[in-house]
């Protein structure tokens, strides 16, 4: 036995995590009903993700700031404008795709009884309201605009506080990241929990009727993972980048999928950027900043439904629109975490643009919901990988800069 446990521990998390997918999908493809208690493995895991993330974000972006030394350099600029433009051009890789291969959709009746916001103004009110929300109920309700604000706030309030209160903060931001590399420990069991749980209940009817549509998303999103997104990093760091965009989506996007939630991945990313040995005054905050306005797979979802329905009700989309569509999209995939529903909810936003009627938009949204079990996994793995992607890439454009070795272990 303890040679069994000394080879495992031996392999990487990566490794074991493929070995707890493996071991899940069997268990689920032979004994779903026999075993279903297996899935409860799943829910804990992502449940202590969810739970200790948003102390994780307050404490770390806290720490960072008070502890900032004048001078010292971080590329925050460089990171959001990387965000907003991976987010725009996944926008506009959506929508190019649309129109070279249009899709119309069988509308259903299904789940609206949700309202999606009225339009772009209180997509953005919302924002701003959780940049101002209570401190206690946005850790509680893992609102990370609002942690974010609090931290950053109280960081720059503790710059001045004695040497013993900042020590203090350091290492009780230390204590936390120990509970997160203890509950990432946990991985592979909680990975094969949730494989059993989505092949146990999910069917192959999901691809027999939507599958063209599924198709056209999840394409859109490899395309932007592997091509548009490797473009952008060499861009910047004028080397080949696939080391770093497999290493990304091997360490954070297999997790992201299963998980299917940015903020639960949040500690995930924060240990592949120190692995990598990123800056941690930067990434502290990069991160919960990227899981809230770095939506590329948001804006897909939303110009990719948009057209689905515009090709559906044959209502006419010309280049302008259509531009217009991929800014909209994008504004809105940023915001789309402070909307009950995410991005689903935004598509008859963007559907307004070409005249649709709420009532076929709120069917479109149902068809979200139907295939949500791909999509959404997809679109988070895709969001949260290229997070920590696009923190990287700035550092290490900064280090080329310096002349420093770009080195990325596998």
């Amino acid at each position: 036995m303890n040679g069994i446990l000394k080879m495992w521990n031996s392999l990487s998390l990566v490794k074991r995590i493929l070995v707890g997918l493996v071991i899940g999908t069997i268990l689920a493809l032979t004994a779903p009903e026999q075993l279903k208690g297996i899935s409860i493995f799943g829910d804990l895991f992502v449940g202590a993700l969810r739970a200790v993330a948003p102390v994780l974000v307050f404490v770390l972006v806290m720490s960072a700031i008070s502890q900032h030394k004048e001078g010292h350099q971080t590329n925050m600029k460089s990171i959001i404008i990387l965000y907003l433009f991976g987010t725009l051009m996944a926008a506009v890789v959506a929508v190019v795709a649309s129109f070279v291969f249009p899709i119309e959709l069988e509308l259903v009746t299904g789940n609206t009884e949700i309202a999606p916001p009225s339009g772009v103004t209180e997509v953005l009110k919302n924002l701003l309201m959780n940049i101002v929300d209570n401190p206690v109920k946005a850790l509680f309700n893992a609102n990370y605009i609002g942690i974010l604000t609090w931290a950053v706030l109280l960081g720059f309030a503790l710059r001045k506080a004695a040497d013993s209160t900042k020590t203090m903060i350091n290492n009780f931001s230390d204590a936390v990241s120990q509970v997160v590399r203890w509950v990432i420990a946990f991985a592979p069991l909680g990975i094969m929990g949730l494989v059993f749980s989505a092949v146990s209940t999910s069917g192959v009817e999901i691809f027999t009727t939507y599958g063209k549509l599924v198709l056209l998303l999840v394409g859109c999103m490899f395309f932007v993972a592997f091509v548009m997104n490797p473009i952008i990093v060499f861009a910047k760091i004028k080397q080949n980048p696939y080391p770093l965009v497999f290493k990304c989506v091997r360490e954070s996007g297999v997790t992201a999928f299963f998980t299917r939630s940015s903020a639960a991945n949040i500690p995930v990313n924060m240990t592949l950027c120190e692995n990598l040995g990123l800056d941690k005054d930067t990434y502290s905050v990069s991160i919960p900043l990227g899981a809230t306005i770095n939506m590329a797979g948001a804006a897909i979802t939303i110009s990719v439904l948009a057209l689905a329905a515009a090709h559906t009700v044959d209502a006419s989309v010309d280049i302008g629109t259509a531009f217009i569509l991929s800014v909209l999209s994008a504004v809105c995939a940023c915001g789309a975490s402070g909307v009950a529903g995410g991005s689903l909810l935004l598509i008859p936003l963007a559907c307004s643009l070409f005249g649709i009627p709420n009532e076929v938009a709120m069917q479109v949204v149902a068809v979200g919901f139907i295939i949500g079990v791909i999509q959404d996994s997809c679109e988070t793995a895709l969001n949260s990988s290229t997070d920590a992607l696009f923190t990287a890439t700035a550092e290490f454009a900064e280090w080329k800069k310096q002349g420093k070795p770009i080195v990325i272990k596998k």
